[in-house]
């Protein structure tokens, strides 16, 4: 059984309102107890600010089966807007609701991507943490991803789950352009959360959440990321402008 969904519509992509909770006991498990396909976006700052200066990126993202508001800068939008989310749909929280899921059902798993090493550790903590998780199958990112290869591998493996950690951006890209041959499987960009399902990256504590402060968090655990920081926020500050001037 599904359920209707709202959405938010910002840059021209229809984002979803709705809890974690509906849009996985609504949509996204009864997608896998049918074996059906699907193409999940979890949607950052970045995502939209790649889709407003890429028209091809952003027809990918549009492609999706659903766009989930995974960033607090989405969130704060969406509420300048007058159209604020029921819920942030954070991306760490939907892997481990569908690996959960997955442990109970018996389905499988496969990672594509990240750094070899974090990727194998990821892999590892699955198969630790989630013991009737199949891995069908798994391949760092740290080769030509446009070896065809990789797809008839995931298509040879048959998983319920594929999991992407990719660059921004390519991603979305790679399941775009290989989707279509591979008919079974929910595809999901997960980027940075490999690492946090690797214990390669420390969450961000509630009360940095709580005030709207991850983002600060995160520069503080990596000053190098300053320069990609900014440049949400200024694209932040450009959201809530436009959204007064409508």
């Amino acid at each position: 059984m599904t359920r209707e969904l709202q959405v938010v519509n910002i840059e021209e992509i229809d984002i979803i309102n709705t809890t974690i909770k509906d849009f996985l006991q609504y949509h996204l498990y009864p997608r896998l107890n049918r074996k059906q396909q699907s193409f999940i976006v979890l949607a950052d700052t970045a995502t939209l600010m790649r889709a407003n200066r890429d028209r091809t990126y952003k027809q990918i993202i549009q492609s999706a089966d659903y766009v989930v508001p995974n960033g607090e800068g989405i969130m704060g939008a969406a509420k300048y807007r007058k159209q604020p989310f029921i819920e942030r749909i954070e991306a760490y929280e939907v892997i481990l609701d569908l690996l959960q899921f997955a442990e109970v059902q018996g389905l499988s798993c496969y990672i594509l991507g990240g750094k070899d090493y974090i990727n194998e550790k990821a892999v590892l903590k699955i198969e630790k943490r989630f013991p009737n998780v199949r891995i069908a199958g798994h391949q760092h990112g740290s080769i030509s991803l446009e070896n065809p290869q990789i797809a008839e591998d995931i298509k040879k493996a048959n998983p319920d789950l594929i999991f992407i950690s990719l660059k921004k951006g390519k991603q979305e890209q790679w399941i775009a352009a290989h989707k279509n041959q591979i008919p079974k499987g929910m595809f999901i960009g997960v980027g940075e959360s490999l690492e946090l399902l690797a214990d390669e990256r420390k969450r961000t504590p509630q009360q940095w959440k709580r005030l709207n402060l991850e983002w600060l968090y995160r520069l503080f655990q990596n000053p190098s990321r300053f320069g990609q920081t900014m440049g949400k926020i200024k694209f932040f500050l450009h959201l809530i402008l436009k959204s007064k001037k409508g």
